[in-house]
């Protein structure tokens, strides 16, 4: 690109280019701005000096109180004038409680605050400097290079005549075109210098904002965490109060029906017997999905009981340790049941193991689920055999998952999972 050059920069910073002139209308525009600050604390003193120590008091802690008062304005007003001038949208600061008048004194130990303060009294005076550089480079060098305009009607006694002080005049003329060739320059470095001080200085802190959005998206996942695990507890009731109960009922008919009804023609019976069969099956499956949902048990009686329930299902030894003095969410509660589940299962499956070691142990803030068995090994988490699901539900917690499956066994699977949710 042209630009990249340095013909294609010198021509971007030549005194007639549109970006010269932007520059320099910007920096000056933040001048009042930016010496605003300074011109409130020495105003008073300007116009009286106190000789006693209470309005010597007061000249000092009423026009700190006022710079305090307008530097959310001031901020707003340097927001603006970056939005109009150069399309730079600086992200605002959050509002401060107490409205305009108590908000400031509330936030004295806010960090915004005093990042404000050091933009509006210590860097945007330094810029102001900058920019009124800037702007005398463009008036001397403009001064300099007309004096040859009027340099010719000056008498011959003058310095600068043109008829005995030519040199004079060229040297003159040259220092005001070096000037004029610099002011763009000078204008572009305090104007990228005040955009970066205002993006530091006047907008949220990029590290303090991040935690903020990320200890907000924690607080969200959990909610949607939380929600799902509400919205299988309503589901589980649901299903047991009504379609269980009305499988329950359907079930006894038909076995009633089964056992009492005589003289009924074999293919009839055979139908009755079927359909009992069909209502005892489903009954079963429903019960298991209500299970696999959320387990009643879990809720009432707590981890070890619920787990006990699985290790007894299981048809492979189970040697089940629970130790967890102070119950943990209801969230954290299920995924642990969740994980041990679907461990035990994959363990039957493909462990071809004959003793599987289940631990789960709360030490302060985290329980701790191992789940050891001395199959044949080679779990892979990318083999589809539930490992990934597993992982993702203990993520969704902000929990670690880690698991160890050398080939020949054995494999040893340990989670980590926070209870302060």
């Amino acid at each position: 690109m042209a630009s990249s050059s340095p013909l294609g920069r010198a021509l971007a910073h030549a005194p007639w280019s549109p970006a010269a002139w932007r520059d320099t209308a910007f920096i000056g525009s933040g001048v009042p701005l930016q010496l605003a600050g300074w011109a409130i604390v020495c105003a008073p003193w300007a116009l009286w000096v106190p000789v006693d120590a209470t309005p010597i008091a007061i000249f000092l802690l009423a026009p700190l109180f006022a710079v305090l008062l307008l530097v959310r304005p001031a901020t707003r007003a340097h927001r603006e004038r970056l939005w109009a001038m150069l399309g730079a949208d600086l992200a605002e600061l959050p509002e401060r409680p107490g409205g305009p008048v108590l908000g400031p004194l509330r936030a004295l130990r806010s960090e915004d605050l005093w990042r404000e303060v050091r933009y509006h009294m210590l860097t945007g005076p330094l810029l102001a400097l900058g920019a009124i550089a800037a702007l005398l480079c463009w008036l001397g060098g403009l001064a300099l290079v007309s004096l040859n305009a009027y340099a010719w009607a000056l008498p011959a006694s003058s310095a600068l005549s043109l008829t005995w002080h030519a040199v004079r005049l060229g040297v003159l003329t040259a220092l005001g075109v070096v000037l004029l060739l610099a002011a763009p320059w000078v204008a572009a470095a305090v104007r990228r210098l005040d955009v970066r001080s205002a993006g530091r200085l006047l907008a949220p802190d990029r590290e303090a904002e991040l935690a903020r959005r990320v200890e907000d998206l924690a607080e969200k996942r959990a909610e949607v965490v939380d929600a799902a695990d509400l919205e299988r507890r309503r589901i589980e009731r649901d299903l047991h109060d009504g379609a269980q109960q009305r499988l329950v009922s359907l079930a006894l008919n038909l076995g009633l029906a089964r056992e009492t009804l005589t003289g009924v023609p074999d293919e009839a019976m055979q139908v009755i017997i079927e359909a009992h069969e069909e209502a005892k099956e489903a009954l079963t499956e429903l019960r298991d999905l209500i299970r696999g949902l959320h387990p009643a048990v879990l809720e009432d009686r707590g981890l070890d009981a619920a787990l006990s329930g699985i290790a007894a299902r299981v048809p492979v030894q189970v040697r089940l340790s629970v130790r967890v003095p102070e119950r943990a969410s209801s969230t954290v509660e299920a995924v642990a049941y969740f994980v041990v589940s679907e461990a035990l299962t994959n363990v039957v499956k493909h462990a071809r193991a004959s003793v599987v070691d289940v631990a789960v142990v709360r030490r302060g803030a985290t329980l701790h689920l191992t789940i050891a068995d001395d199959g044949v090994g080679g779990a892979d988490p990318a083999g589809g055999t539930g490992l990934t699901g597993l992982a993702r539900r203990v993520r969704s917690v902000d929990g670690t998952f880690r698991i160890t499956s050398p080939a020949g066994g054995p494999t040893t699977l340990t989670v980590e999972l926070p209870c302060a949710l």
